[in-house]
């Protein structure tokens, strides 16, 4: 086995290279400030961190170019992962060290394209997209404003790989989704440190996508969106690839700035089942446990069980809803938000067989728990049992809006259980839908 030790001066692409070219092997990333472009990982591949070793990429979007991928859910062209690998196995990344994605240049942009609302591409790396991406108008989202083509990249993106280790490292300031899987089997995460700014717009801790036996463990969670998302593509792109999310397991981690701590969709097309979540806290989350989808999505979240979880100050610590407003495009609306029965197709996400049990939540700050199915399709089947909750006091309460994103609808007064369009739900032994 090839043994490398980096130091800040070398040019860690080309040691990645010659380990490859070898077989295999362990890079020693040695303490310091390793500042880079795009890397890619290869085979039987160690990455080890000394303590002190940051690896710092490079904040320039001309640097990462188009590869194929898929973005909010959809595969088309978008911007080169920082750290990548594609068809690769056994790799393993490991050590005290941290990878930094420089966000915040990334994040700037795009608030300003926000405080803008551009929807068009203006800068020659988004023209150089929207080229590749023929249909990028069109495209719906979840956030990230596809029609601007700023098609931001992860920090960390495996790619049709097998055989995954991630071991005790940091990551921090992604530009995007921070830890990306997708169409990815055999993954081991534990023992992580997940850090970005709670306003940095769309960086999930980590996206479990089309993904299989994936197991998550004693990692913390702090970060500007969702914390542990699981999806399996959007719409009719993702029933066309067809490949769903299953066999996830997630215990003991701490989760604080979030807004959804454990997040199943919205990209629900291929179906997520399957999951277990235990022994996990909640601190500050907006919400706790959060499945979401919407008309358009498609697919099924089934066989969901979530038991032994503490929350504190969390806006909402049960949501299931199917209807996530965020991305939906203007002509959609009128349909994709209906509160009118709409046509059944294989675009209807469906939520059922969830078991929920030992739940704790202490100063909840809008709504216990929001379960808000479509009228054509009920959630089903969900039972909730031993579920205690406090409400935060008067001066931390937030206006029941901010229970779940649906567009302003199904908010009132009521600061309990919400329940519409769902049918045998059995909350602590009592029949309520």
């Amino acid at each position: 086995m090839l043994v490398i030790n980096v130091t800040p001066q070398d040019d860690m692409q080309t040691a990645i290279d010659k380990i490859a070219a070898a077989g295999g092997g362990q890079l020693n990333v040695e303490a310091g400030q390793h500042l880079t472009g795009p890397l890619e990982l290869t085979t039987n591949l160690t990455l080890s961190f000394q303590s002190g070793a940051v690896l710092k990429f490079k904040d320039d979007p001309n640097l990462y170019p188009p590869v194929w991928t898929r973005w909010e859910g959809v595969e088309c062209y978008a911007m080169h992962p920082l750290l990548y690998a594609k068809d690769q196995q056994n790799i393993q990344i490991l050590g005290d060290g941290v990878i930094d994605g420089s966000g915040a240049p990334w994040w700037q942009k795009f608030k300003q394209i926000e405080t803008e609302d551009r929807t068009t591409p203006r800068e020659t790396y988004e023209w150089r997209l929207a080229k590749l991406n023929p249909d990028y108008q069109t495209r719906t989202g979840g956030g990230g404003r596809p029609s601007t083509q700023f098609l931001r990249p992860p920090l960390v993106q495996f790619w049709q790989c097998r055989d995954i280790l991630m071991d005790g490292i940091t990551l921090k300031n992604s530009p995007f989704w921070t830890l990306h899987m997708v169409y990815t089997q055999q993954v081991t995460i534990q023992n992580m440190t997940f850090i970005n700014p709670a306003d940095a717009i769309n960086t999930d801790a980590m996206d479990i996508d089309s993904s299989e036996n994936v197991t998550v463990s004693h990692c913390l969670l702090d970060v500007g969106d969702d914390g542990v998302t699981l999806k399996s593509g959007s719409g009719e792109d993702g029933i066309r690839v067809n490949r769903p999310t299953k066999h996830v397991k997630v215990s003991d981690c701490r989760i604080l700035a979030s807004h959804g701590g454990i997040a199943i969709g919205s990209e629900t097309a291929a179906g997520i089942s399957d999951v277990e979540v235990s022994n996990c806290r909640f601190e500050g989350t907006r919400r706790g446990i959060r499945l979401k989808s919407r008309r358009t999505r498609g697919g099924t979240i089934q066989n969901i069980k979530l038991h032994d979880l503490k929350m504190d100050a969390c806006w909402c610590p049960i949501s299931l809803e199917q209807y996530f407003a965020p991305g939906v495009l203007p002509q959609e609306e009128a349909t994709v938000l209906s509160l009118q029965p709409q046509p059944v197709d294989e675009t209807t996400p469906h939520i059922k067989d969830v078991e929920i049990s030992r739940i704790t939540a202490t100063n909840v700050r809008a709504t216990a728990a929001f379960i808000v199915g479509l009228p054509e399709a009920n959630i089903q089947n969900v039972t909730i049992q031993d579920f205690k909750w406090t409400l935060a006091g008067k001066e931390n309460l937030l206006p029941t809006e901010r229970a779940e994103e649906t567009g302003g609808r199904f908010h009132d007064a009521d600061r309990g259980v919400k329940t519409i369009n769902v049918t045998n739900l059995v909350v602590n032994g009592e029949q309520v839908g």
